[in-house]
């Protein structure tokens, strides 16, 4: 065999090898074994590593008399039970765990085997060399481990002793999470449409096969635990031809963790129905993950070629350690649920912002005219806001009060405001992506693209074709009656600056398109927390409340809170954001502020008016006027796209023919282009074709 490179260091270290050694010093000897096999072809490295042990004796008795000491002093079950399984099961610890071990160093100097293996396997390419290892070399890394083993276990049992004694610690988690209050009222609930798939089974009958899967878990694990023992006890030497009575108990090992798994995974159609909690999703995986560890150790101890299962749980933990480490799998694996319960709760309400047809076309128009109303009273409020002269803070809270009363009273008249459409009409177009396979399926999305951006168009001008008339008729009647206009003309002409197109408005009005989109966020994870703490049932029954309303006021009052708890949540969060956060970003000196298009165009119209004439003659006014439409297609663009791209990756869409629908989209906008900014005067729910 070629040596390869620093192969002599390899040499001289291996000699080095010395049971001696303290622990941490032992396990340096390991790391630096490691970082030489990773430098150059691992693969290579390895099986020149054990070439120079088999052609050594004496030196592979020193390499085999470390590992045995290394074995001997670190918990084993730490690797095989616990490793990759969060130690508190709630997201935040985790959380923090992951951010502490990107920050900190870890170190060598511990008992815990799988700190050592964190260690030892940190490479993002560690999985893929050890994947290639040929039989060959997996066999003689298999004599290796057995030979170190035996040197610190009298068990019968061998290195096998361990991997029991993973499964019974993973086996009394499993029981423990399965019989935990976050659990124990949740499993076995089905949903009504699955209910009806059980053929009459009672819920009650689910539940009971479930908790009696959790108890018998550890159970048979230990039953498991004593025929292994049993039989190597019996037998002359180590073999693998173990007894049907042990297979069988394995078998039935294996089916119980099916059961368990099943009904973890059940919950969430509980969670679906009564609101998503992050730690619960989450322990949900961390119980599915451990009976899918206790079936990777069960492939171990029970192959005929255990080296070859070993190898593949080696590279499962490999591959969970990376994962572990990573902060952004965190975040997707468990934030997708509530992702998409929060895109869903917004897809149904952004269905009523979508008009199909003229009459919904119309009546989008007047509820915008209402809502461009009720901003032209905004606008004055602001500039009264603007001259109490109070701090910044108070200046802001002041102007998001302003803010979110509005837009509340926007929503109690049933009126809109364009911009808030965007963020939850998104989540409804996502979920037309799901059905794009045909040429029909597409020629449908067409349809509400369509649908969608003449909903925005109606919503835009209803806004601004009363909130400009309205604003400078109360101007005008202020001129009349008071001989002056409400603003002052140094206010005037500073607004004039602050809207102008030449100055930062662009970056301000996409900003604002994000405030919109997590005004959006901020309302659907309300509403699934009050649907979690299940607070209309409270309203509705709690006997205190019920004493002091009415049954017939506490049942109104459940229902109205159930109905209007997103909305609400929407429009304050809206008014705060829009007022506070460009404050607290001054305070941090970032350089951001916000540009709403219909309060925009009524503080333009509002100043215009105060200067007279002679405003349209100042280039000012005029690159402020210009930047209206800009304003309004990025506050509809950005929360648009923001809320979509959550919505899509929440439901796991993949669009593999955006060609197609790019296309089909050309061909409307070639053929009917006016489809996209006037309605057919079609029944409701027709489509209109391409």
């Amino acid at each position: 065999m070629n040596p390869p490179t620093h192969s002599h260091f390899i040499a001289d270290w291996l000699d080095s090898a010395n049971a001696q050694l303290p622990a941490v010093e032992r396990h340096i000897w390991l790391l630096r074994v490691m970082d030489w096999i990773r430098q150059g072809e691992p693969v290579a490295h390895v099986q020149y590593l054990l070439h120079l042990l088999n052609t050594d004796p004496t030196r592979r008795g020193k390499v085999i008399q470390l590992l045995a000491a290394s074995w001997r002093d670190v918990d084993v079950t730490a690797l095989l039970a616990d490793y990759g399984f969060a130690a508190h099961p709630s997201f935040l610890h985790e959380l923090g765990a992951r951010l502490r071990r990107h920050v900190l160093p870890l170190s060598p100097e511990t008992t815990d085997l799988g700190e050592l293996f964190d260690l030892l396997f940190d490479d993002p390419v560690d999985a893929h060399w050890i994947a290639q290892l040929d039989a060959g070399t997996l066999s003689e890394l298999g004599r290796l481990f057995a030979e170190s083993v035996q040197r610190t276990r009298v068990d019968a049992l061998g290195w096998r002793e361990a991997f029991y004694d993973a499964v019974q610690c993973l086996a009394t988690d499993i029981r423990s999470m399965g019989f935990s209050q976050q659990f124990r009222p949740r499993i076995g609930t089905r949903t009504d449409a699955e209910f009806d798939e059980v053929n009459g089974q009672q819920p009650s009958s689910d539940a009971d096969r479930a908790r009696l899967a959790f108890q018998q878990v550890p159970q048979v694990a230990e039953r498991l635990h004593r025929l292994a023992q049993d039989h190597a006890a019996a037998a002359s030497q180590t073999t693998t031809d173990w007894p049907e009575a042990l297979l069988h108990e394995a078998r039935y090992l294996r089916t119980l963790l099916g059961e368990c798994a099943q009904a973890a995974q059940g919950i969430h159609g509980h969670l679906e129905q009564h609101g998503i909690s992050i730690d619960i999703v989450f322990q949900i995986d961390l119980l599915q993950q451990r009976c899918e560890r206790i079936e990777l150790l069960l492939d171990v101890l029970l192959s005929p070629h255990p080296e070859q299962e070993m190898r593949r749980a080696l590279v499962e933990l490999v591959s969970i350690g990376r994962k572990r480490r990573s902060i952004r799998e965190l975040f997707t694996q468990h934030y997708s649920l509530l992702a998409r319960k929060v895109a869903e709760r917004s897809a149904e309400t952004g269905e009523h912002y979508i008009t199909r047809n003229r009459a919904e076309y119309v009546d989008m128009l007047w509820r915008s005219a209402g809502g461009g109303a009720v901003l032209a009273g905004t606008t004055f409020l602001k500039f009264v806001v603007l001259a109490l002269g109070l701090s910044p803070f108070w200046t802001g809270f002041a102007a998001g009060a302003n803010y979110a009363v509005s837009f509340v009273i926007v929503q109690a008249l049933h009126f809109t405001v364009a911009t808030k459409q965007p963020a939850m009409t998104a989540p409804a177009m996502a979920a037309k992506l799901t059905h794009t396979q045909s040429e029909e399926d597409i020629d449908g999305f067409v349809d509400e693209v369509a649908h969608l951006i003449r909903s925005q168009m109606a919503g835009i001008i209803g806004n601004l074709a009363v909130v400009a008339p309205l604003v400078l008729g109360i101007q005008l009647l202020a001129w009349w009656a008071l001989g002056q206009p409400f603003l002052s003309e140094s206010t005037a002409h500073y607004t004039l600056d602050h809207l102008t197109l030449l100055g930062p408005t662009v970056w301000y009005a996409a900003f604002t398109g994000v405030l919109l989109f997590l005004s959006s966020l901020i309302a659907g994870w309300v509403e699934n927390w009050f649907v979690l703490n299940r607070l209309d049932s409270a309203l509705r029954w709690n006997p205190r409340v019920r004493l002091r309303l009415g049954a017939a006021r506490a049942e109104r009052w459940a229902t109205w809170w159930r109905q209007n708890i997103s909305g609400l949540a929407a429009n304050i969060s809206l008014g705060f954001l829009l007022g506070l956060v460009p404050v607290i970003a001054q305070f941090f000196a970032l350089p951001l502020d916000v540009r709403h298009v219909t309060l925009s165009t009524g503080q333009l119209v509002a100043a215009g008016a105060a200067l007279g004439w002679p405003v349209l003659h100042d280039h000012t006014f005029w690159w402020a006027v210009a930047a209206i439409p800009i304003t309004g297609l990025l506050n509809v663009g950005v929360s648009f796209a923001m809320a979509l791209r959550v919505a899509i990756r929440s439901r796991g869409v993949k669009v593999q023919d955006r060609g197609r629908l790019w296309r089909a989209m050309g061909r409307r906008v070639w053929r009917r282009p006016w489809s996209f900014l006037w309605p057919p005067a079609d029944a409701p729910g027709h489509q209109e074709g391409s």
